[in-house]
C-alpha cells in the first residue's frame, strides 16, 4: 500500500502531451498562442513582412517618379531578387552555424537603417536613382539572410504537435501583411516618399525589438566548418529526401505554370473591362482566399491523409486557374482567384510543415534557403512564362494552358513521388516500443522534433 501511495498516478488523457510542454494536439488554439515567445516571434515576422511590402511599393513609386521608365520598375524587382539567388548557399550555412535570433535582428536592423537612410535622402533631395537601386539591392541581401533564419528558428519555439497549426496561423498573418502592406505603402506615397520610408524604418525597428524578446531555443547548433560540402548540404539533403523534394518541386512547377496573377492587368482592362478598381479587387482575391484557408487550418489542422490533400490542393489550384481563364464574369473571376489562393495555402502549409519536421535542426537553415530560392524562382519565372505564352496564345490561352499544365504536373508527381502521396500525417509517429517499461522510448520523435528537428 505504501508503494502504491508513493507512486505518482498518471492522470487520464486521451492524447498524452509531448515531453516539451503541456500542449495536447487538440487543445483550443488560444492556448497555442500562449506559448512563450510565440507572440513576439509573430510580431517580429509580421512587422518585417509588412515593412518589406510597404517598402517595395514606395521604392517602385519613387523610381518611376524619378525616371518615368517601366524598365526601371522591372530592374528594381531584379535588384531585390538577385542577392537572394546569389546568396542561397551562404545564407543557409550562416543560419545553421550562428544564433538565428541574432541573424534576424541584424538583418531587420539593417533593413530599418536602410529605410531611414532612404527617408533622409528623399527629404533632403539628395537621393538619386542609383541610390534607390542600391537600397533595393541591400534590402534584398538582408532579406536573403533573414528569411531562412526566421523559418529555422520557429520549430525550436513550439511543441512539435502544434507546429502545423502554428505554421497555418503564421501563414495567415503573412497574407494579411501582404494585403495590408501595399495598400499602406500606396497611402503613404501620397504623403511623400520620405514619410513612407520613415514608417517602413519604424516597422523594421519594432520587429528588431520583438525578436530580441524571443527566448533562445534549447537546441545545440552544430558549428561545423563552412566547407564547400557543408554549403551544398541543403541541396544534397533535399535531393536525398523524396518527401521534401516532391513537396518543393511540386510547388515550384505548379506556381511556374499557374502564374495567372501576372496577367491580371490584361484581364481587368481588356477582358473583364473593370478598370483600375477591378484590378485592385482581383489582386486582393487570392490573398483573401489564402487568409481564410489559413485561419481554417489554424483552427482545424489536417491530421490524416495529408499527402492526398496536398495533391488535391494542387489540382484545385489548376482547376481554379482554368476557371478564371475562361470566365467572363467579374464575380466568378474573383471567386476563382479566391479559390486559387485557398488551394495554394493548403500546399504552402503542408510543404512548410513537412520541410520543418523532416529536416534536422542543424540543417534547417540550408534546406530553408533552398526552399526560399525555389519559391522566389517559381514566382519570377512564372510571371515570365505567363508573359511569353500570352504573347503566343493570348491571355486566355496562357492562363488555361497553365492551369491544365498544373493538373498534369500533379498527376505526374503522384507517380514520381509515391511516398509523398501516401503520407498520412504531418507529424511522423514513431513505432511503439516492444517493451513498455521505459517511458523515454515511447515518444522519442516528438521530443527530438520539438527541439532539434
Amino acid at each position: 500500500m505504501s508503494t502504491a501511495s508513493s507512486t505518482p498516478q498518471p492522470q487520464p488523457s486521451d492524447h498524452p502531451s509531448p515531453p516539451d510542454g503541456p500542449f495536447r494536439p487538440f487543445r483550443p488554439f488560444r492556448e497555442v498562442t500562449r506559448i512563450p515567445s510565440l507572440p513576439r516571434f509573430w510580431i517580429s515576422q509580421c512587422g518585417s513582412y509588412l515593412a518589406y511590402n510597404m517598402l517595395a511599393v514606395v521604392i517602385g513609386w519613387q523610381i518611376y517618379a524619378m525616371t518615368g521608365s517601366a524598365m526601371h520598375l522591372g530592374l528594381v524587382g531584379l535588384a531585390q531578387f538577385t542577392p537572394q539567388l546569389l546568396l542561397t548557399l551562404v545564407v543557409g550555412g550562416v543560419a545553421d552555424r550562428f544564433d538565428r535570433r541574432r541573424i534576424a535582428f541584424c538583418c531587420q536592423l539593417a533593413e530599418g537603417l536602410m529605410a531611414v537612410a532612404l527617408a533622409v535622402g528623399s527629404a533632403t533631395g539628395s537621393l538619386t536613382p542609383a541610390g534607390v537601386f542600391a537600397g533595393a539591392f541591400l534590402t534584398g541581401a538582408a532579406r536573403a539572410f533573414e528569411q531562412p533564419a526566421m523559418n529555422a528558428l520557429l520549430p525550436g519555439l513550439v511543441p512539435v504537435v502544434v507546429l502545423p497549426r502554428v505554421l497555418a496561423f503564421g501563414a495567415g498573418l503573412r497574407q494579411a501583411s501582404i494585403i495590408a502592406g501595399p495598400a499602406l505603402g500606396g497611402f503613404l506615397c501620397a504623403a511623400g516618399a520620405q514619410v513612407g520610408y520613415g514608417v517602413c524604418g519604424a516597422a523594421f525597428l519594432v520587429a528588431c525589438a520583438a525578436i530580441l524578446l524571443v527566448r533562445r531555443p534549447d537546441t545545440a547548433a552544430r558549428r561545423e566548418p563552412m566547407t564547400l560540402r557543408s554549403l551544398f548540404g541543403g541541396i544534397d539533403y533535399v535531393r536525398r529526401n523524396p518527401v521534401i523534394l516532391g513537396a518543393i518541386s511540386l510547388d515550384l512547377f505548379s506556381v511556374l505554370l499557374g502564374g495567372a496573377t501576372a496577367l491580371l492587368p490584361i484581364y481587368a482592362s481588356d477582358i473583364l473591362r473593370t478598370g483600375p478598381w477591378g484590378l485592385g479587387l482581383l489582386r486582393a482575391s487570392p490573398a483573401v482566399g489564402a487568409l481564410c484557408m489559413s485561419v481554417y487550418l489554424a483552427r482545424a489542422p489536417m491530421r490524416r491523409r495529408v499527402g492526398r490533400r496536398l495533391f488535391a490542393g494542387v489540382v484545385g489550384f489548376g482547376v481554379a486557374t482554368v476557371t478564371f481563364g475562361l470566365s467572363r464574369s467579374f464575380p466568378l473571376s474573383m471567386a476563382a482567384l479566391s479559390m486559387l489562393g485557398a488551394c495554394d495555402m493548403i500546399s504552402v502549409v503542408v510543404r512548410q510543415t513537412l520541410v520543418q519536421l523532416e529536416t534536422p535542426d542543424e540543417m534547417r537553415g540550408r534546406v530553408g534557403a533552398v526552399n526560399s530560392v525555389f519559391i522566389g524562382t517559381s514566382n519570377q519565372l512564372g510571371e515570365f512564362e505567363s508573359g511569353v505564352t500570352a504573347a503566343w496564345f493570348g491571355a486566355t490561352g496562357s492562363v488555361v494552358l497553365g492551369g491544365v499544365g498544373t493538373i498534369l504536373v500533379a498527376l505526374l508527381w503522384m507517380r514520381l513521388f509515391p511516398d509523398l502521396l501516401r503520407r498520412d500525417q504531418l507529424v511522423s509517429t514513431p513505432p511503439a516500443e516492444p517493451t513498455p517499461q521505459t517511458t523515454t522510448g515511447v515518444r522519442p520523435e516528438p521530443e527530438t522534433a520539438g527541439t532539434s528537428g
